[in-house]
C-alpha cells in the first residue's frame, strides 16, 4: 500500500480518496474544539474514558505547553475556521489550577478565532471543589461548568468509587450555580441495587438546585472497566426501564426539555458543543487520546492522538501528536451521521445529511426505508427523526445503517 506523511509520521494512504468516493461540500460544518485532560484522582470502576490516576504531581505546565503545540500542528487543517465552542474534559480538568486553565484558554484564543459567544465548558469533580478555584476558572473564561455528581446517595457514591460525598456534591452544585449560572449536573441511573424511589430521590435532589441543564446516563458495563470484570448487581431490564421512565417523567414535569438521549435543558440552555457533535459538525480534539472529526474540501478525516499521557507528551515534542488518521469512506459516513443525529429528540432536517457528509441522502435510502417500515424512523421525507419506538430501541435503529459488516463506532470524548 502506498504511504503518505501525516504530521511528521507515515500512515496508510487511506486519507486519499478516489474522486468517485470523495464528498462534495458546499460549506464546511461548524467547528468545535475538545481539550482532553487525562488525569483524575482515582479511576472510577465504570469509566472507560482515557483517564489515569494521578500519581504524584501532575505535569500541569508541560501538558498545557503540549496542548498548545498540538493545536499549532493542527492549524493547517482548520485554517481560517471559527471555533464555536470549547469543551475541556477528562479525566478531571478541575485538578488543574485556575492559572493553568487561564494560560490554556489564552493560548487557544491567540491561535484560533473563537466566536464572540463561544460556549466554553469545563468538567469538574465535586471532590476537587474549592470556591476560589471555581471563581478562577470563571475569570479565565470558562462560562459553563459540567459537574460530575453521579448520585446524591452516599451508598451509591461509595459503590461508584467517587471521591466526593453527598454534602460535597451539594456544596459544589450550589457554588457552581452561584459562580457560573450556566451549569450542567451530571447524574447516572439504574445503579447497583437502585430502586425507582431511590432514583426519584436523586432527581429531586438535582432539581432542587434548578440547574439550567441536566444529564442522566444509564449505567452500562463498558469493556475494560472494573465493573466489566466484577459486575455489580444491577437492576434487570424491566426494573431499569421503570427507573428510566420515572427519571424522564420527573425531569419533564419540572419543565426541562428532553432534547437528546441523555440530556435535558431549560429553554436556551442546550449544550451547544454537544449539539454540534449530534448534528455532525466538526471537532478538533487535542490532548492525550483525543479524537477529531474534520471535514476538508475533498474528504472527512478522523484522527486520534496518542493515548498514554507520557507518550503523548513525547510525541508532541517530536511534532507528531496524531497516532492514527483515516478518511471516512462513503460506506461508513451514513452510519456515522445517523449514529449522531438520531440521538436528538427532534432529529435533524433531511437536507443536513448532504450538507454535513458531502453525499446525497440516497446513499442510505435502502436502510432508511427499512427503518421506516419497522416503525423506528419517521416517514417524513423532510426530516431524519426517530419515532418514539425508535428512541426506545435506538441501538437497533442505528445498527440498520451499518453497511457491509463492521464499521467504526466513534464517539466524542465527552458528552455533558
Amino acid at each position: 500500500m502506498p504511504r503518505v506523511v501525516v504530521q511528521g509520521r507515515t500512515a496508510p494512504a487511506a486519507a486519499v480518496l478516489p474522486p468517485s468516493a470523495a464528498p462534495r461540500f458546499t460549506a464546511l460544518p461548524p467547528l468545535s474544539l475538545y481539550v482532553h485532560v487525562p488525569w483524575c484522582v482515582r479511576k472510577c470502576p465504570y469509566c472507560d474514558f482515557n483517564s489515569h490516576p494521578a500519581r504524584g504531581d501532575v505535569p500541569e505546565s508541560a501538558y498545557v505547553d503540549a496542548l498548545l503545540a498540538d493545536l499549532e500542528f493542527a492549524l493547517p487543517s482548520i485554517w481560517g475556521r471559527r471555533v464555536v465552542s470549547v469543551f475541556i474534559g477528562g479525566g478531571t480538568p478541575s485538578l488543574f489550577a485556575a492559572a493553568a486553565i487561564d494560560r490554556l484558554l489564552a493560548g487557544i484564543r491567540a491561535r484560533v478565532p473563537l466566536a464572540p459567544d463561544a460556549e466554553v465548558t469545563l468538567e469538574a469533580n465535586p471532590g476537587t471543589f474549592e470556591r476560589e478555584r471555581f471563581a478562577g476558572f470563571r475569570a479565565a473564561g470558562v462560562n459553563r461548568l459540567s459537574l460530575g455528581i453521579q448520585s446524591f446517595e452516599p451508598r451509591q457514591l461509595k459503590v461508584l468509587g467517587r471521591i466526593h460525598g453527598a454534602d460535597e456534591a451539594r456544596a459544589a452544585a450550589k457554588a457552581a450555580l452561584a459562580i457560573f449560572g450556566n451549569v450542567n449536573l451530571d447524574l447516572m441511573y439504574a445503579l447497583p441495587g437502585q430502586t425507582v424511589a431511590e432514583a426519584e430521590a436523586d432527581v429531586a435532589a438535582a432539581l432542587a438546585f434548578a440547574p439550567p441543564h441536566l444529564s442522566f446516563y444509564h449505567l452500562t458495563l463498558e469493556p475494560n472497566t472494573l465493573f466489566a470484570r466484577h459486575p455489580p448487581p444491577l437492576p434487570d431490564d424491566d426494573a431499569a426501564a421503570d427507573i428510566e421512565d420515572a427519571v424522564h417523567a420527573a425531569v419533564a414535569a419540572a419543565g426541562y426539555r428532553h432534547y437528546e438521549t441523555s440530556a435535558f435543558a431549560r429553554s436556551g440552555h442546550a449544550c451547544r458543543h454537544n449539539l454540534n457533535y449530534w448534528q455532525f459538525g466538526d471537532y478538533l480534539g487535542i490532548g492525550a487520546g483525543a479524537h477529531s472529526k474534520l471535514s476538508l474540501p475533498d474528504r472527512v478525516l478522523r484522527q486520534m492522538r496518542w493515548k498514554q499521557p507520557q507518550k503523548y507528551l513525547d510525541e508532541v515534542a517530536r511534532g507528531a501528536p496524531v497516532q492514527d488518521e483515516v478518511a471516512v469512506g462513503k460506506r461508513d459516513i451514513g452510519f456515522e451521521f445517523m449514529l449522531n443525529a438520531l440521538r436528538l429528540t427532534d432529529g435533524v432536517a433531511a437536507a443536513l445529511f448532504a450538507e454535513r457528509t458531502g453525499f446525497a441522502l440516497s446513499i442510505v435510502e435502502r436502510e432508511r426505508a427499512e427503518a421506516v417500515r419497522r416503525g423506528l424512523l419517521d416517514p417524513d421525507p423532510t426530516a431524519i427523526r426517530a419515532t418514539a419506538l425508535g428512541r426506545r430501541f435506538l441501538n437497533d435503529l442505528q445498527a440498520l445503517f451499518l453497511q457491509d459488516g463492521p464499521a467504526p463506532s466513534p464517539r466524542p470524548a465527552a458528552y455533558p
